[in-house]
């Protein structure tokens, strides 16, 4: 038994309220909270705030890292180790790495098997060397014709906890505009129009012949393995219908208000991105995740391609009152844990794992707030 970590004078975020006092943390668990300041503790947090660890279910960051630019990959442990120093430093205590499988162009990572990365992810694991807990999240892009190919490594993989199913066919779902998807293509990818042109021709033909197939296997998969299973961009009702049919617990990213007003009566948690609060808006000019907010919509908040997205979209929604400050954090930590199935974790409770944050706001020239991560805890071991 290891002596208990006392977090004193905390302004801790729970559940329904903000309270002054202290945590004591014992053998990696919240062992007992308590109300009004205190003379001292094993961590005197002078005021800031104590959030539970934020869960990150949907991030692209390690993609990032892996290939920083068009056709330039990075090696695995390097772009491991600093992704995962990137979402401990922004508040995530749990990830679920986002990887994708399908893609018919052999030069981009979803056209490649990630079987050296998830050697490095299991060693870097057994040696203790990250400072999230990382989980895996799997994003099948259903027209490809080599999903379930590639898809084979993570098959029996015990990290292995949720599989969204995507369908990026120019058209619909994300790219109804399909000079939208261009920008996106030849942008961040690096197509050249020709190339994208020709894609957008082959590409009906490709979801005609392998979405559904895809689609009946992927569900399965998770029925009988227990694996959480996500929506992708669903834009209509029947969309959501079919995935609410299917088992999905999460829809992510629903395109339009009656995707997302669909979801929640069929009780799919809805997910939005961060960096979409940030900006005011989606990249895509789909709905403003802010304004699913305003109407009772938005369950969960994911970092999706800027990790420090979360703090920030957690304080815009408080600031631009749209959301109390514990209602904004239940979106980054206990919404997304009860989604995935992680009922250990998401919340300043005794028992639950001693998953930390200690937040400080600092009101910037223009007078905005911003929150700045001072110190990481998971399991009661500080990792920043």
């Amino acid at each position: 038994m290891s002596a208990p970590i006392v977090f004193s004078n905390a302004r801790m975020v729970l559940a329904d309220e903000v309270v002054l006092g202290a945590l004591s943390v014992a053998n990696g668990r919240i062992e007992a909270l308590g109300s009004g300041a205190t003379a001292s503790g094993t961590f005197d947090l002078e005021g800031d705030y104590l959030f539970p660890g934020l869960v990150e279910v949907h991030t692209d960051n390690l993609e990032r890292h892996l290939m920083p630019r068009p056709k330039v990959q990075w090696a695995e442990m390097p772009a491991l180790l600093a992704h995962d120093a990137e979402v401990a430093a922004a508040g995530i205590t749990t990830v679920f790495d986002a990887l994708g499988v399908g893609e018919a162009d052999p030069e981009s990572l979803r056209g490649s098997t990630w079987d050296t990365l998830l050697d490095v992810l299991d060693g870097c694991i057994e040696s203790d060397l990250l400072r999230a807990d990382h989980h895996l999240h799997v994003r099948c892009e259903l027209p490809a014709p080599n999903t379930i190919e590639l898809f084979e490594p993570f098959r029996r993989h015990p990290r292995l906890s949720m599989i969204s199913l995507m369908d990026h066919t120019p058209g619909q779902r994300q790219w109804e505009n399909i000079e939208v998807a261009r920008i996106y293509y030849t942008g961040k990818k690096g197509w050249s129009d020709d190339k994208f042109d020709r894609r957008v021709c082959e590409a009906v033909s490709l979801q005609t012949r392998y979405a559904e197939p895809h689609r009946r296997h992927f569900v399965e998969h998770c029925r009988v393995h227990g694996i959480a299973l996500a929506s992708h961009d669903d834009t209509t009702v029947a969309h959501v219908e079919q995935a609410h049919a299917e088992g999905a617990s999460m829809s992510e990213f629903p395109t339009t208000l009656a995707a997302a007003r669909a979801a929640r009566e069929r009780g799919l948690a809805n997910i939005m991105g961060g960096p979409n609060v940030v900006r005011g808006g989606s990249h895509s000019g789909n709905v403003a995740a802010a304004e699913l907010a305003r109407q009772g919509l938005l369950n969960i908040l994911s970092s999706d391609y800027v990790p420090g997205s979360l703090m920030s979209a957690v304080m815009r929604l408080v600031d631009e009152g749209i959301c109390t400050l514990p209602e904004a954090v239940a979106m980054v930590s206990r919404a997304p844990a009860r989604a995935a199935g992680l009922h250990d974790r998401g919340s300043l409770e005794p028992g639950l794992r001693a998953d930390l944050v200690q937040v400080r706001i600092t009101t910037l020239a223009d007078g905005a707030r911003h929150p700045v991560v001072r110190g990481v805890w998971r399991q009661g071991r500080r990792v920043i």
